[in-house]
């Protein structure tokens, strides 16, 4: 392990990319040598401590300048590919905001690269990084199979939020940037390969352009015969009720992330993504008067690291995939294999066809 500070680019300062900054930041093992942005960031917006590193509105520039040992893309999804290679290209590890790429094809251009400069690629699946859910997965792994996993993530979004899932939707759907995270989760769960999704959208605005739309709900159905439910909706006319469902269930039971609606928070604040306040575990088993054997369990996660806390969790694993030379081939399989079932999804809302995977 090197004393040396990494020397990190970070590209992008929207939700995801500041919290990776402020990771970056306060982090020893991370020098941060720019800040890149696609227009000049306002004077007086940046947290303390972040005025004196260079700014640039320049990637290539940036890159040029810089000459970073990594660099944390965390920008809009069409410019994923191109801007991963570059880095590569210049000698660069990358972290990528999810989805990793438009395409399947671009994705497997970016690990390619990867692979071809031996450089590390660690994808943000800031799930993977979360306590709860690990408990989450660890817990859905013992009801038996198959598994019925119901998820979904709905945001009711107005104002500067809906600004951003305007500009989100130029290029992607909310089933697949969001979806990647949940259909991860239900592979981790199932262990099993995936075989068919087939899913629906429908445009509820006037706001979104093209053919684009800003509701999906997409099922897909895995080789030990476990099937997975996804849905996703942006906009102001998006309904919060049950707006975060995250349910697991199988022969020996269920188990479930409790309501966040219950601490009063809204689908817009970016913590009730991944927070759980408690997971509650259900058994099936009966006893001879078939009555249940056993009590629901409340498994309490009051203690659960905040948004900012998880993306310092996810930069530290980036980190350590670096300086201990980590084996990133099946974290990258995950990464494009989770991108697959979503880009399917996206192809089945457009064709109306089951995709066969």
């Amino acid at each position: 392990m090197t004393s040396n500070p990494v020397r990190i680019l970070v590209v992008g300062l929207g939700n995801m990319g500041m919290s990776h900054a402020k990771a970056y930041h306060t982090l020893d093992g991370f020098e941060i040598v720019g800040l890149c942005t696609r227009s000049p960031i306002a004077p007086g917006t940046l947290p303390d401590g972040f005025a004196a590193y260079p700014q640039f509105t320049d990637y290539k520039a940036a890159l040029a300048e810089t000459r970073p040992d990594a660099v944390s893309i965390n920008t809009y999804t069409e410019t994923h590919a191109d801007y991963a290679i570059a880095a590569f290209e210049a000698g660069a590890h990358v972290f990528i905001e999810k989805p990793l790429a438009a395409t399947v094809a671009d994705a497997e251009r970016v690990i390619d690269s990867a692979v071809k400069h031996d450089r590390k690629l660690v994808i943000g699946y800031i799930l993977r990084h979360h306590p709860s859910w690990e408990k989450f997965v660890e817990l859905a792994q013992t009801l038996g199979k198959p598994l019925v996993m119901r998820m979904n993530l709905n945001q009711q979004s107005s104002g500067e939020f809906w600004e951003t899932h305007k500009r989100l939707l130029n290029s992607v759907s909310p089933i697949v940037d969001c979806g990647v995270h949940y259909l991860d989760m239900m592979c981790l769960m199932t262990g099993a390969k995936p075989v068919s999704v087939h899913a629906m959208g429908v445009r509820l605005s006037p706001d979104v352009a093209g053919d684009m739309y800003n509701y999906g709900q997409l099922q897909v159905r895995f080789d030990d015969g476990s099937i997975g439910w996804y849905e996703a909706g942006w906009g102001p006319m998006i309904s919060e009720t049950a707006f975060f469902v995250k349910d697991v269930i199988g022969p020996k039971g269920a188990v479930s992330i409790t309501d966040v609606e219950e601490k009063g928070a809204g689908s817009a604040d970016i913590d009730t993504h991944t927070k759980t306040n408690a997971l509650k575990l259900h058994h099936a088993a009966t006893d001879q008067d078939g009555k249940f054997s056993h009590s629901d369990e409340i498994i309490k996660t009051d203690d659960e690291p905040d948004h900012d806390g998880l993306c310092l969790r996810e930069q530290q694993f980036f980190l350590k995939s670096i300086t201990e030379n980590l084996d990133l081939t099946q974290h990258m399989a995950d990464g494009l294999g989770s991108l697959r079932i979503a880009l399917a999804a996206d192809q089945s809302v457009r064709t109306g066809n089951v995709i066969m995977l």
